[in-house]
């Protein structure tokens, strides 16, 4: 809901439970006003009416009160928008007008730069049934003067009130270790964390949480941030001498460049959504969760398959007969997708070559890809094909064809990672291509799930030819949407999960055009439960896609563990499954039968339930649940059993006090009260032991 308040220059900004509220002043200063619990009109115009901190010798009054902070005039914060001509650099803006729009409950705020001939819109967006704000602003070249250079166009900055102290919570990471969570005290100055590597990274998930250091997983006011861009991106969390934090988020991860404005060009940033909470850092949690599954992810009200893929069990290796094999083998286990990885195109016999022609191998696949499809389909399963287009080998036909559709500098040498160069998304004519042999794959056989992988970041980021090759950075993300946008437009049976190396692009940004998302490519079950635990702080278990590989882990460590815990572990999301099944025993594909019968039973609460983290990762035991409706699912892991103690009982969360439970597993009935405040024992004893749990409400 959006308001208009007193004079017209308030406008105040209300969701299910927290409002947001600016004002525009006489000198067209656009300045915050509030974000946190809901608030009316006149609290608005109260807040209004404070005058600004009286002035201080070397040091701005606008600085920590701006909702859009520029560079140029009496401001020292870090710009959101930095604009440059050959003869000026800065901005000094004017209001034109507001629009607000009924349909999507949009306000919109246009500033004009008379000089640079620039229309600066900043856009806000608060659903009626969400505590998400989402923010993104416009730049258009409107004059015939100079083409006006964005060396850094922020999608919003949100500002936050004084406290006494300030804690950060972040996602950090690397490959095979993405996701991990660490909250510390947030001192005064500047805190960056982004991706500089042309895509959003295994180092850091695009998002950041502030509280007072006092907020816990259920009590608390929380405040987070989240950025929806797929490329290079940075957020700024800025501690200011007065005690405000301002965070501010976009594209692109320095001030180098990122559009160089045509006649009549527009620059649309990605959305920086905020939400506030008092719930604590599980409410939170759970708020992020359900807007994103209202409106982000596709078709979000269907459940997610039960996969198999053959990457682990084949490697290059591959051949029709075999996948036949693994294919019956996973039907008679219950899987719903199978997932045809690596090598089934090309010459890829090797990490060496293949990658850019997407036909598959006439010697492996001599009849192509449809007889392999329709068996799966007979069993009873989806089919699914993995795909790298953005990347390209030198040995390869279209490589050869094609030399300067790659990422490079004249003159330099092309680097390669993983045997793979890039290819330039942002030029049209690589587009229309990848368009062409991804529509013609996806025509060829019944294809219902495509694995769309990235494994390598962007270092020669050169375009030879483009009168501002700087462009690369944001094009190439924004040619990836509109590639994804077309295929979805004309495949709409078919789902894509976004992969990159495991967790090297997840944001919300590739989330709105991707059904799940590759967690990491650790599926070792103990370490995944840490990384699970940091991913969950923002994204549903809904796009969450976690497999049950061999044991011994083959991609790590070589840690052994049982069937049981490696289920419940990857039972925390989309469950997939990745193992060699032709060396499984009898007894092993037996048992995991059961498992994945148990998995289809709990996945309606497990993907569209409400998350409650009973204990972290660190804890011993650790634990999940899950409610949906009179629905409960718990899962609890204990990774040892320290000097024969028994383990602590779980206390459950978000129960009826009043009500009755019955545990399915055990036939006893619990009251909800005994539940929250006493707990449950798990019955979990000696090394990497693990359990589910259900619960029905009588």
């Amino acid at each position: 809901m959006i308001e208009t308040v007193g004079d017209g220059r308030i406008w105040l900004l209300s969701g299910a439970r927290s409002s947001y509220a600016l004002l525009l002043t006489d000198r067209d200063e656009l300045l915050h006003l509030h974000w946190g619990p809901r608030i009316a009109p006149a609290d608005a115009e109260a807040l209004a009416a404070d005058p600004l901190p009286p002035y201080r010798p070397f040091e701005s009054p606008l600085d920590g009160h701006e909702e859009y902070p520029v560079e140029g005039g009496p401001r020292f914060v870090r710009p959101a928008l930095s604009v440059r001509t050959p003869e000026v650099r800065g901005t000094e803006w004017r209001f034109v007008t507001a629009h607000e729009g009924r349909g999507e409950d949009v306000l919109r705020l246009d500033f004009e730069d008379r000089v640079h001939g620039l229309l600066l819109g900043l856009h806000y967006r608060m659903r009626d049934d969400a505590d998400v704000i989402e923010r993104w602003v416009t730049a258009t070249r409107t004059g015939d003067g100079p083409a006006p250079e964005l060396l850094r166009a922020d999608a919003a900055v949100f500002t936050l009130p004084p406290r006494d102290r300030r804690r950060l919570s972040q996602l950090h990471g690397r490959w095979a270790a993405e996701s991990r969570l660490v909250r510390s005290e947030l001192t005064h100055g500047e805190k960056v964390i982004g991706s500089r590597r042309g895509h959003t990274g295994h180092q850091h998930l695009p998002w950041v949480a502030v509280d007072d250091g006092t907020a816990t997983e259920e009590s608390g006011e929380v405040y987070g941030c989240a950025l929806g861009w797929s490329g290079s991106w940075r957020i700024a969390v800025q501690y200011l001498p007065d005690g405000q934090v301002q965070i501010a988020g976009g594209a692109g991860h320095d001030d180098s460049g990122l559009l160089l404005l045509g006649p009549g060009e527009t620059y649309v940033s990605p959305v920086f959504a905020g939400l506030w909470s008092d719930g604590g850092f599980g409410a939170a949690s759970r708020a992020w969760h359900a807007w994103q599954l209202a409106h982000v992810v596709p078709d979000a009200g269907a459940s997610r398959p039960v996969l198999y893929n053959s990457w682990e069990a084949t490697g290059f290796d591959i051949s029709e007969e075999q996948q036949r094999e693994l294919a019956a083998r996973a039907a008679a286990m219950g899987v719903e997708l199978f997932v045809v990885d690596d090598a089934w195109f090309g010459r890829r016999t090797s990490d060496r070559a293949g990658l850019g022609d997407w036909t598959p191998n006439p010697d492996r696949f001599p009849r192509g890809l449809k007889p392999l499809a329709d068996e799966a389909h007979a069993l009873g399963m989806r089919f699914g094909i993995w795909v790298e287009p953005e990347m390209v080998n030198a040995d390869s036909d279209l490589y050869r064809a094609h030399p300067d559709w790659v990422q490079h500098h004249p003159g330099r040498t092309r680097t390669e990672f993983r045997n793979q160069l890039v290819l330039n998304l942002g030029r049209e004519d690589v587009r229309e291509h990848l368009w062409e042999q991804l529509d013609a794959l996806l025509s060829s056989a019944p294809v219902d799930y495509v694995k769309w992988d990235f494994n390598r970041c962007f270092t020669d980021a050169g375009w030879p030819g483009e009168p501002y090759p700087q462009r690369l950075w944001v094009d190439h993300v924004q040619g990836l949407y509109a590639l994804l946008d077309r295929l979805r437009a004309a495949h709409p049976r078919v789902a894509f999960e976004s992969c990159s190396g495991g967790g090297g692009r997840i944001d919300l940004g590739i989330l709105s055009r991707t059904d799940q998302v590759w967690t990491s490519d650790n599926t070792d079950p103990l370490d995944r439960l840490a990384i699970q635990h940091g991913f969950g702080q923002l994204h549903p278990a809904r796009v969450m896609a976690a497999w049950v590989t061999d044991s011994p882990n083959v991609q790590l460590n070589g840690r052994v563990s049982s069937l049981r815990f490696r289920f419940v572990s990857a039972m925390a999301g989309v469950l997939g499954i990745g193992g060699d099944l032709t060396a499984w025993s009898e007894s092993e594909l037996a048992e995991a039968r059961g498992w994945v019968e148990l998995y289809k039973e709990i996945r309606p609460v497990v993907q569209h339930g409400e998350l409650y983290r009973l204990r972290p990762p660190e804890d011993v035991p650790s634990a999940v649940q899950y409610v949906r409706g009179d629905e409960v699912v718990v899962l609890a892991w204990l990774p040892s059993q320290r000097y024969g103690e028994r383990p602590p009982p779980l206390r459950l969360r978000g129960l009826d006090p009043s009500a009755e439970y019955e545990c399915r597993d055990t036939g006893r009935r619990h009251r909800g009260a005994v539940l929250l405040h006493h707990g449950l024992h798990t019955g979990l004893s000696g090394d990497l032991d693990a359990v589910v749990l259900r619960f029905r409400r009588r």
